[in-house]
């Protein structure tokens, strides 16, 4: 899973990124135009939590998600905003992180603090690059299908033009419908405005509300000018206040805590943030457990017990017999996997059983 962070100078991005990746030193590599940053984030999971406390393995193991902090835009509507599209390309979701924070000694490179302009802003220059992809394959679909006549590339012609008439209307693609074949003749070319995005409002510590994380974006969206946005599929939002999170950075935990309910908080931004991200790209988890090892394993939403095996290893899927499974409540309600057995509340199921956000699985497997 990759999620590359976006945005125009003073934005706070870089901040976030290695607040959240712990990433001062992590890898760079020159891409392109611009300089790249990568670095991992643990996906928060209070649920590998409870179970590390129950089996006490040796070892615990987090989901991850890979972010990529790519070199600041320019100015909003200035003519390079996209530094280097080849590494937006590589990310499987864009995270937009916007200012909405005033500081006098940090100017803005537009001049002004306005999200929205700056939100519509990036839209335009991810919509302007995949127009200018679509506009050459269809000169070259063109080309091809006056040599020869072929109902693929007729097909595929039809769908980028669909993306095209959208693009033109200023329609990011992933407010398009498509899907089976449509979709999967898209997938080459790794449009940007067909990548989930999320949009992370970075705010003043003044505008900053306690109680619900929904409630706290709501606001901020709203007085950001950025519930239009949400409204597009596939787009979600956070609100941080990344000096708060500079804060808490320093802290330990348990005097984190305590100022974080001090603020009305319940959880850290960037943590928001990260599973957030990961929600955002269609992700789950299901859990291995014992005294060795708790792990969270990441998989798309919808897969199938068999596939789900092999992301431990290709053996586990390619031997697969059955998969023995406990949902996360029962085991938390009973207490043990033996008292789960008891209750008759561990299911043995088949290689076509969809994993569900949660479950806790043994795969039984053939060497």
């Amino acid at each position: 899973m990759r999620a590359a962070l976006i945005g125009f100078g003073s934005s706070g991005k870089t901040t976030l990124f290695q607040l959240m990746t712990s990433a001062r030193e992590t890898a760079r590599a020159a891409h392109g135009k611009g300089e790249t940053t990568v670095g991992i984030s643990k996906v928060p999971d209070a649920r590998l939590d409870r179970l590390t406390a129950m089996y006490n393995p040796r070892k615990r193991v987090p989901a991850t998600v890979e972010f990529t902090d790519i070199a600041a835009a320019g100015a909003a509507g200035g003519a390079k905003a996209l530094v280097d599209v080849a590494a937006y390309k590589n990310a499987d979701a864009l995270v937009h992180v916007v200012r909405a924070f005033q500081d006098p000694a940090v100017p803005h490179p537009s001049g002004s603090v306005n999200p929205a302009r700056d939100a519509q802003a990036m839209e335009d220059e991810l919509i302007l690059a995949d127009l200018g992809v679509a506009e050459r394959r269809l000169e070259r679909l063109d080309k091809d299908l006056k040599k020869m006549r072929s109902p693929d590339l007729e097909r595929e012609r039809d769908v980028i033009q669909i993306c095209k008439a959208a693009l033109e209307q200023a329609k990011p693609l992933r407010t398009l419908d498509l899907k089976g074949e449509d979709l999967k003749r898209l997938r080459g070319f790794q449009f940007l405005s067909a990548k989930p995005l999320l949009i992370v409002i970075n705010l003043d510590e003044s505008q900053l509300s306690g109680g619900d994380a929904a409630v706290q974006i709501d606001r901020a969206a709203q007085a950001a000018g950025l519930e239009s946005f949400l409204s597009h599929a596939a787009t979600a939002a956070v609100a941080v206040c990344a000096k708060i999170e500079l804060e808490i950075a320093q802290l330990e935990p348990a005097d984190a805590a305590a100022f974080l309910a001090d603020l009305g908080l319940t959880e850290s931004g960037l943590d928001r943030v990260i599973r957030a991200s990961y929600d955002l790209l269609g992700y789950i988890s299901f859990f291995t457990v014992g005294e060795d090892e708790c792990r969270a394993w990441s998989i798309p939403r919808g897969t199938a017990a068999q596939l789900a095996a092999g992301e431990i290893h290709s053996d586990i899927a390619r031997g697969f017999i059955r998969a023995e499974v406990v949902g996360y409540d029962h085991l938390i309600a009973r207490g043990s996997m033996a008292a789960c057995r008891d209750h008759g509340e561990v299911r043995l199921e088949g290689k076509e059983y969809v994993v569900l956000d949660g479950d806790i699985i043994n795969f039984r497997f053939a060497t």
